[in-house]
């Protein structure tokens, strides 16, 4: 069964949530498969996820059952649900019970507070090999999939599982959404070895989420860059969590002066601080800082997982043996993907990577074979872990409002150049309802006009030099 599931111990606790649910791994596998079923094999079902067992349950029995499921986020904007199921016409939905009212479908099943939607739409070819689906593109409507092969999951959450040390013991935190591939790995990695996984839909900032980590006794946490600021504002080092004991990061960079701060508060309060990197591609991790280098290596993501290997290429495309170098970070490994999907057509695409992923971020590798990311190539920003297309989010503003647009920024901020006064707060309140983002996380700067090159083109470097 997936995630050998069907190995672990049938009375042991396998999933609480934070809406009441508790399930042991025999029911959990019962209901898994009881929802699996309900949709034909080979089928593409749109999975709305909360982190709540009804989501967990559907995906596993999806699955299980050769189903494909796309994983989204309940709150997903619906213009762009309504754009991705255009494109790519699933069969049926996996919803919460609120959410049914405001989909098309007719309800066939219900289980642990979610519906099974069929729609009208007809089932057509995909890959053999194909068994997920998640998106790439943060939030900002483009129909880019990544395309999952049967064996990248379980790949990784073994390999994952191992580097940390994982155990039945463990009681994860699950606190990223299970559409995001890192919250989905926190999931796999501790089913995978019989563990316990504490889902919640509690927000870091409120007490209940406090209170219930405490009440359900959380062993382990992964967090993104904005995880660990709130943990700074909360004064997180004052906390009494005597059974939290590994804390883990990734989604992006933390600052050097965060980074060395939690670091140094692991190693003082004789717990785990490890920093990790992965990708959608790469099914989530591909490498990690082992926590007795955390205070030595400030800013490292550490290196390859178990089976994977990480190696850095020029901008040639010739791979860089000298030991302490610098260029593109690439890597090699069972648990990445078979490529990209922008159309239905594309799900019948075979595997285009044949294993090796290169990931577009610039990296220093140094004596001890220890990477650090210090760049990227392409055009995206990882806001709060979420990776949002800046050509994308051009391309929205510019056809919503019919105006010129150009987007520039780092993984803190989005800065975006429009040349209309009046449209300044129409635009800031559009993208971050577009993406699902706080607004905090964009500034709107208004210029004469938006600078481009001979050929036309926007000559980025040339924004916000009068900022």
């Amino acid at each position: 069964m997936f995630l050998d599931l069907d190995k672990k111990k049938t009375d042991k606790l396998a999933v609480v949530d934070s809406a009441g649910h508790r399930m042991t791994y025999g029911e959990l596998i019962d209901r898994s498969l009881a929802i699996g079923k309900k949709a034909e094999s080979r089928s593409l079902v749109f999975c709305l996820c909360k982190n709540e067992a009804g989501s967990l349950a559907g995906y596993i029995g999806f699955i299980e059952n050769e189903v494909v499921p796309l994983t989204l986020s309940s709150k997903i904007d619906r213009e762009i649900l309504e754009d991705l199921s255009l494109t790519y016409q699933p069969q049926y939905y996996w919803v919460p019970e609120e959410s049914v009212s405001l989909i098309s479908g007719e309800a066939i099943f219900s289980s642990l507070g979610y519906v099974l939607l069929k729609t009208d739409n007809q089932r057509y070819p995909f890959n053999d090999r194909l068994q997920l689906l998640m998106t790439t593109s943060g939030s900002t409507g483009s129909p880019k999939l990544v395309r999952y092969k049967k064996g990248n999951l379980e790949a990784n959450a073994k390999n994952v599982a191992i580097a940390f040390g994982w155990s039945e013991q463990e009681r994860a935190i699950c606190d990223l959404g299970m559409q995001y591939t890192m919250g989905l790995n926190v999931i796999n990695t501790h089913l995978y070895v019989g563990a316990t996984v504490l889902l919640t839909t509690h927000n870091l900032m409120s007490p209940d989420f406090w209170d219930y980590i405490k009440r359900e006794r959380g062993t382990n946490f992964t967090g993104v860059p904005f995880s660990y600021d709130i943990f700074a504002r909360l004064h997180f080092e004052r906390m009494d969590l005597p059974d939290l004991y590994t804390l883990a990061e990734g989604g992006g960079k933390l600052t050097d002066k965060r980074y060395m701060e939690f670091a140094e508060y692991a190693r003082k309060s004789g717990k785990r601080f490890i920093p990790t990197f992965g990708t959608t591609e790469t099914s989530a991790r591909l490498s990690m800082l082992p926590a007795d280098l955390s205070s030595q290596k400030i800013g490292s993501i550490g290196r390859a997982i178990p089976e994977g290997e990480l190696f850095l290429i020029d901008e040639e495309g010739n791979r860089i043996d000298e030991v302490v170098a610098e260029g593109e970070m690439c890597y090699r490994g069972p648990n990445v993907t078979m490529g990209y999907a922008v159309c239905r057509e594309d799900l019948l695409k075979g595997d285009e990577w044949n294993g090796e992923f290169h990931t577009g971020d610039l990296a220093r590798r140094d004596e001890d074979g220890c990477y650090y990311i210090t760049g990227r190539k392409s055009r995206f920003l990882k806001l709060l872990s979420y990776r949002v297309g800046l050509d994308q989010s051009e391309r929205l503003i510019s056809e919503c409002f019919n105006i010129e647009c150009a987007c520039t920024g780092t993984d803190q901020r989005m800065d975006i150049y429009i040349t209309e006064e009046a449209l300044k707060n129409d635009v800031l309140l559009y993208i971050s309802e577009k993406t699902g983002l706080f607004k905090n996380l964009f500034k709107v700067f208004v210029i004469e006009e938006i600078p481009r090159n001979d050929s036309g083109k926007i000559s980025y470097k040339e924004l916000g030099k009068s900022d």
